[in-house]
């Protein structure tokens, strides 16, 4: 009897990519703004920026995040969205590849990644969609997995919600065509590990930034990315 799980959703960081987003965001935020400053002064723009980022997180699905993001900034900032996109499209062509600095790849990650295909799961990037694709592209090369056919990746504009909204999850699973119990998200944080209200297996990769609420549920599994890949060979091909 093969194994119930169908496909695993993998976090990015803290997961895949070594990268604390206490650190990176700062130097993401500094190097941004210094891109838009010739349009915004810094302080400002940071201001908007996080009041964008917040509607985001509190995103219903009516829209897909990139939307909710621009009907948020743009009026905040008091700029077209024609004026400051190709702003936004040179940073991450030109800067944002220099933020790579604060990430370290795990070694085992393109491993696991490539043990998931081989065994026949769907594999999902489940990354909190709050960057644009052409960031989370980078972030997966940095880690060194960016070249799988992935069932999906998230990023801001295929996704009309963000971790910890169950609804994220959700959503994920709708594309795929797999039910919960079938779906086995792994990550680092309490936002991964809420996925188990649905129903959802899941493995926890501690780390600095793992801390779970009471009302999470324990996780399923538990153990660094070699020890899932120990419980993918045990459960054996889907």
């Amino acid at each position: 009897m093969g194994s119930p799980i169908k496909a695993i959703l993998f976090d990015l960081d803290g997961t895949l990519l070594d990268n604390d987003m206490d650190v990176f965001l700062p130097h993401y935020l500094k190097l941004l703004s210094a891109r838009v400053a010739h349009v915004l002064p810094p302080e400002e723009f940071v201001a908007c920026l996080m009041q964008a980022s917040d509607r985001m997180a509190t995103n219903d699905g009516g829209a897909t995040n990139e939307e909710v993001f621009a009907e948020a900034f743009y009026p905040l900032a008091g700029r077209s969205r024609e004026e400051i996109e190709p702003v936004f499209a040179a940073f991450y062509a030109e800067d944002f590849p220099k933020l790579r600095q604060h990430t370290r790849p795990r070694p085992a990650a393109r491993q696991i990644v490539q043990q998931a295909f081989d065994l026949g799961y769907k594999v999902v990037v489940a990354t909190n969609p709050f960057f644009p694709a052409t960031a989370v592209e980078q972030r997966l090369e940095w880690a060194g997995v960016a070249d799988f056919p992935y069932a999906l990746v998230t990023s801001y504009e295929n996704s009309r919600a963000a971790k910890p909204n169950l609804l994220y999850f959700e959503q994920i699973l709708e594309h795929i065509g797999q039910p919960p119990e079938a779906s086995l998200v792994v990550g680092d944080e309490d936002m991964d590990m809420v996925a188990a209200h649905l129903g959802c297996p899941t493995f926890l990769v501690p780390g600095p930034r793992t801390e779970l609420a009471a009302t999470t549920p324990q996780p399923t599994y538990r153990g660094t990315l070699a020890d899932l890949g120990i419980l993918l060979f045990s459960l054996g091909e889907v």
